[in-house]
């Protein structure tokens, strides 16, 4: 990877400016000029460097509901039920998991009735139960990369307070949503290709747009690394079962920890799932991230009853947010 395209990951898995000529700003602060930076990032792309390049919406600030979601899949059926759960929209990301619980996936919607439907004809399809572990309490969400001048890779917490402030979207909103979703354009004017898919002008897409990210509806605006193509290939979710009447003040340490992307209270489902509170943690292999669980261990000490480790093994389908008609 060359030095600028170092530096531009680094420094812009968020803060991409929302003005009329966002990559001439970008490039004169990295040396190079606009249409340099735009075929970078493109090339990124395709080669899988970047799983995307935009804004990053949420949809419970935008008035929706979002929550993980697992299946227990017989392996005989495993490749049919990914793709029926992988063609609808509303389903974000989808990933093999080793566990009993074998199919985890985030579902995304505008509204909690359609939330609830989608869970439904789930279960009626697919013939199984869906088990739905709904977002309780954050206690962090974020994971940036760090790209060092020998190729090397590590996590760094995001800076700044998590936004959860929401907003009702009008329609314009949800065009600009739905021109976005799939990433910005790659084009030195990008908001003005997106006023022109919407029907307005350029500053009201960049007034809409600041709107949306003050309110959290747009957790980040930037480049969103693979973390498997650059080398962070242990992908551990851990669960820990924690007494409940201390899991606000120890989910909140363990999402302090530095090697920590995602940090959750979710509900339990007794007998067959103990856990309540969920650590996404990252590393270069397997091993890496092993070792980092003993922290999380000594942290929670007596107040936890036991913990697994859920290792993905395949990523299924990985989209963001799709706002359909």
């Amino acid at each position: 990877m060359d030095e600028l395209a170092r530096q531009f990951i680094n420094r812009y898995q968020g803060g991409f400016p929302i003005e009329e000529q966002p990559f001439a700003s970008i490039a004169a602060e990295l040396d190079s000029d606009a249409s340099s930076l735009i075929a970078m990032v493109q090339e990124l792309l395709d080669e899988g460097v970047l799983s995307r390049f935009g804004p990053l919406y949420d949809a419970s600030s935008m008035g929706g509901s979002i929550t993980l979601a697992a299946l227990s899949v017989p392996p005989e059926r495993f490749d049919e039920i990914a793709e029926l759960v992988n063609a609808l929209p509303e389903v974000a990301h989808n990933y093999q998991r080793e566990h009993e619980l074998n199919m985890w996936f985030v579902l995304a919607t505008e509204t909690p009735e359609r939330l609830q439907q989608t869970i439904d004809h789930i279960e009626q399809t697919a013939n199984l139960p869906v088990y739905n572990f709904p977002k309780l309490q954050t206690f962090y969400l974020g994971l940036q990369l760090e790209l060092d001048a020998s190729g090397g890779v590590c996590t760094r917490p995001i800076p700044g307070p998590l936004k959860l402030g929401g907003m009702i979207i009008d329609e314009l909103d949800r065009s600009i949503v739905q021109a976005t979703q799939e990433g910005l354009p790659l084009q030195k004017a990008p908001y003005t290709e997106v006023a022109a898919s919407c029907g307005c002008d350029t500053n009201t897409v960049l007034r809409h747009m600041r709107r949306m990210l003050e309110r959290g509806v747009i957790r980040r605006i930037g480049a969103v690394p693979n973390h498997y193509k650059l080398g962070l290939r242990g992908n551990g979710m851990s669960v820990w079962d924690v007494d409940d009447e201390r899991l606000q003040e120890l989910g909140a340490r363990v999402g302090r920890l530095d090697f920590v992307s995602h940090c959750y209270e979710r509900p339990r489902h007794l007998p067959r799932w103990p856990y309540n509170l969920f650590a996404m943690v990252h590393g270069h292999d397997r091993d890496e991230v092993t070792e980092k669980l003993p922290e999380i261990a000594t942290l929670l000490g007596s107040a936890c009853r036991q913990h697994e480790v859920l290792f993905s093994t395949r990523i299924l389908k990985k989209t963001g947010l799709r706002l359909v008609d």
